[in-house]
């Protein structure tokens, strides 16, 4: 159940601010309160929901201004790290992102929103791993799956998912070159035009 509540917040099924009673949960998941309650603590570590004590638990809002910082986060964190990245990657790496784009590319086809974006978010952090920074692993995953709510929340028009899959390319061909300030310059185009805020990020952003 954590796995389809998850889906449906990130999709805006589950709108912002809308009560989670855990009775209801329970009901409709043929699973104890117990269970239920686990996986809306879980959501609430990945900040999908907010959970206060005595009180209703709601499904988080999703506003600009918290996506445009998680965008510039996201940005420091990857962008800043390319060079440690380089210093590891290697053949391996190249075989598991071009698997992870395929897998983007089948659920594309598909028409599958959610599982595309699933699969992007391994993408960047299978990417992110390569230069061994556990500890802010966790960080990358939450601001990437905030953006990607807030992306498809408030895109107002159908994507067009194959497109969405195709904008990995230009990161896998410059990592196989290892050519480190050609990924820099193609990683920092896609993130920070993942959105549109009206002017792109990217200068802001830039050192």
């Amino acid at each position: 159940m954590f796995g389809e509540l998850q889906r449906e917040i990130v999709l805006g099924i589950a709108r912002p601010e809308s009560a989670l009673i855990e009775l209801d949960l329970a009901k409709r998941f043929d699973c104890s309160q117990g269970t239920v309650r686990e996986a809306l603590m879980r959501l609430n570590e990945e900040g999908l929901v907010t959970r206060l004590p005595r009180r209703r638990t709601s499904v988080a809002q999703c506003r600009p201004a918290d996506a445009r910082v998680l965008i510039e986060l996201r940005l420091n964190i990857e962008c800043d790290s390319i060079d440690r990245l380089m210093r590891r990657a290697d053949d391996d790496l190249d075989r598991v992102l071009h698997g992870k784009l395929n897998d983007m590319r089948n659920a594309a086809r598909d028409a599958d929103e959610y599982g595309l974006a699933a699969h992007d978010r391994a993408f960047h952090l299978a990417l992110f791993e390569a230069a061994d920074l556990p500890l802010v692993t966790p960080i990358l995953r939450r601001c990437l799956i905030h953006v990607h709510r807030f992306k498809i929340m408030k895109s107002g028009q159908v994507r067009d998912l194959e497109e969405t899959a195709e904008r990995h390319v230009p990161i896998l061909d410059a990592l196989r070159a290892r050519d480190p300030l050609r990924l820099s310059e193609v990683l920092r185009h896609h993130i920070s035009t993942i959105v549109d805020f009206g002017p792109d990020l990217t200068e802001r952003a830039s050192p």
